[in-house]
Parts: structure tokens; sequence; C-alpha cells
């Protein structure tokens, strides 16, 4: 791909390298959990951060109950988290002290919601994206003052559920969309998406035109890869409006764009053996995300941060949930479920059982012309062997995986 040329606020690269095995982690490096859509990037990667202490971390923490989930017990030793587990990360769009996002705050909505479920055996991770216009039941969720529950609602897009009764509400609403139990979960705002960004170093995103949005604020001049840190990385992750064709679920495909080229920029040597990287991405984190009561403990997320980083890239996959637009009703303007393949997708992430997409990435993305020749990932010592190649096909299911190279597709 030709150079381009950057804007001055992101630099302009020929194209993505594709990395190494990992080197061993030293004894005493402690691994934070890097988790972002909007960042919802940051689901599913990690971070090494050496000579640390945990204290220095722990002070900035914020947390808040889940109704239901257990209390946190003794922290696991690191590296010794046992089993698979589900995360939930919601973004949140407050203006609240969010820098060039500042200002009045009115209802505060989830911007990003995503899950992440690790299987059983730690060999594979799926991510999968719920549009936040998708319209679904909401149960009776606690009042943030502890009085007593709001009414469940029948029929509202999922973005209100933060409004409504917090991150404990959005878990409790995805629980019951789902049936995954959903014991950890996390929220994070813009400014933690920009700075986390920033930390890493940019994120090499491939776009195949000029996208440009007034909303989110994105302005890149023409088709290529683009490095995108602070602002320019948080207005591509919001642009719903310069992608795809102009929807929240073209959106979703865009951004998995990002997600995948985050998860092979943070596994990479260059990002796990620089101190003043991972330092940044533990401050941003911890300053800027509000968690589940039982991660207070930073042994957790160490632990589960050290899980994911064992896993290939060929076996971390983004997916949508099914979902479309254009139907009447409660779902008019909004985006309706797809029963039948979202029941199909939820029945193989129960069971842990491979799948296989072949669908298609979604309506905002497309592959790279000038993607690297595919190699075989090597399998890491001690690890299971690689899904059957006959696994089934989930009709209707769209995403990637983090070893795909895609680009945005740009609204015309």
């Amino acid at each position: 791909m030709s150079e381009l040329r950057p804007r001055s606020r992101s630099k302009a690269i020929d194209g993505v390298a594709r990395h190494g095995r990992l080197r061993a982690s030293n004894p005493f490096v402690t691994v934070l959990k890097f988790v972002g859509a909007a960042v919802a990037v940051v689901a599913v990667s990690a971070a090494s951060v050496a000579g640390i202490t945990l204290s220095q971390f722990t002070g900035d923490i914020k947390t808040v109950h889940l109704a239901g989930a257990p209390t946190a017990g003794p922290p696991p030793d690191l590296g010794s988290y046992d089993g698979g587990f589900n995360f939930l990360l919601v973004g949140s769009d407050t203006r609240k002290d969010q820098g060039a996002y500042a200002g009045k705050d009115g209802a505060t909505l989830n911007d990003v919601t995503m899950i992440l479920h690790v299987s059983q055996d730690q060999t594979n991770a799926v991510a999968i994206s719920i549009p936040r216009d998708m319209v679904v039941p909401i149960p009776a969720c606690p009042r943030q003052d502890g009085k007593g529950n709001y009414g469940a609602m029948s029929a509202q897009p999922i973005n209100n559920t933060l409004a409504y009764g917090g991150l404990p509400c959005t878990v409790l609403t995805v629980k019951k969309l789902t049936g995954l139990d959903i014991p950890f979960a996390a929220l994070i705002t813009f400014q933690g998406v920009i700075d986390m960004s920033t930390a890493v170093g940019g994120v090499p995103v491939c776009i195949n035109g000029p996208m440009k949005d007034k909303y989110s604020g994105i302005n890149l001049p023409a088709a290529g890869t683009y490095s995108l840190s602070g602002f320019d990385a948080l207005a591509f992750l919001r642009s719903r409006h310069g992608v795809g064709d102009g929807s929240d679920l073209g959106r979703i495909s865009s951004q998995q764009v990002f997600l995948s080229s985050l998860v092979r920029t943070v596994k990479s040597d260059k990002t796990f053996t620089d101190f003043t990287k991972l330092y940044g991405i533990a401050t941003a984190a911890t300053k800027n995300m509000t968690l589940s009561d039982n991660l207070k403990n930073m042994n957790t997320m160490v632990s589960m941060a050290l899980v994911l980083k064992g896993i290939p890239l060929d076996r971390i996959t983004f997916v949508q949930y099914p979902s479309t637009t254009g139907v009447g009703g409660v779902y008019t303007g909004k985006v309706a479920p797809l029963t039948g393949p979202a029941a199909a997708l939820f029945a193989k992430v129960k069971a842990d059982q491979a799948f296989v997409l072949n669908s298609g990435t979604g309506r905002g993305s497309v592959g790279d012309p000038n993607a690297p020749a595919a190699t075989a990932a090597p399998v890491p010592s001690g690890s299971a062997a690689p899904p059957a190649t006959d696994a089934e096909v989930l009709p209707g299911v769209l995403g990637q995986t983090a070893a795909d190279y895609t680009c945005s597709k740009v609204y015309n």
C-alpha cells in the first residue's frame, strides 16, 4: 500500500507487520487487562506491567456490585486462573470530565456493549458486540440508591440500560438476552479510550476510501492504513455516518477492524517489552474504568489477562449479535434481533464448541487487499490441538478473527 499523507493527529504507515511468538514473561511481571469498543477494544487484550506494585493502581479503581455475582474470594496466584469466564465491557458516552468530549451531561447511555467469553479449556475466545440500538426486554433493575428496583420493560434499546440502572442493569439485561452468566464487568469512558490508544502507541487501521464524519470528528483523507491514537481512535470507533451504510450495524463491523488490529498490536513483542507503554495502559485503565467489585483485587484481572495472552490470534473471534434493520413495530428505526441465528450462536458459546463464520464480516468492513500472506500460527506449548476443520458453520453470523486483516468500508 502506498504511503499516505498523515493528518496532524494521525500517522500514516505502509502496512501491518505480522508478529512472531511472544517472549516468556519475567516472574515478577504483572499483567493488566486492556479491555475496549468503542473500544471495546480492549476486551480481548492484555499487557504486562513490570516493577509496578498493585497498590499503585488499586487506589484509582472505582467499583460497583453486580446483583447475584459471587463475592470476591481469595485472588488467584498470577497465571493460575482456572477454567473459562464471561466478561462484559460497556463503553459509556458520558460527557462529564471527558476532555475534548466534555460538555453538559444528559442521560448516560452505553455506546458499546460487548461480552467476552473465554472457553473452559482456555483455547479460544469470542467477543460478541450487541448493537446499541437493538430493542430488547429490560428486566427489573436495582435502583442505584439501593432503594428497591425499577420496573421491567418489554422493549427498549439496550443502550438505555446504563441510564436506567447503571452497569448492574446492563449486566442483568445481557444475562437475560444471552442466557450467559456474567460474573465480571467493566465500564470505560471516552477519555479511557483516548488514553489507552495513546498508551499503546497507536493502532494500525485500514480504510478503503476517504472517511469523514462530522458527528464523530473523524477525517481521513484517502484510502490506506493509518495509525490511530487519542482523539482520532475514539472518533473512528464512534463513527457510524462515516462507515458502511451509516447504521449501528455498519459501525460494529468497522469497530472490529480496529479491535482485531489492536489485539495484534498488544500481543506483539514491541508492546509487551515497552515499559512506558505498559505503565501508560495500566494507568489509563484504572483511572477511567469502573469495575465489578469482584475485580477489585488486581491479581484476578492479571490472571485473566494471562489466559488471553496465550490464545492464538485465529482463535480470538469478534462477532456481531445477529440482528437486522428495516423491521417495523417496536423495531421501527432501530435494530431487531434475529432469534434463530442468535440461538445457534449462544448454543455454541455455552457448549464451548468451535464454529466457522462464512457470512462475511459485516456492513462496515471488507477484506484488506494488502493483507500479509496467511501463515500457520504456532500452538503454545501445552495448548490443546486446534479446532477440527469440520467445525460447524453458523449461517447469518457476521464477524472475523483477530488474525484476519480487514479494512473499514467507508460510507458513500
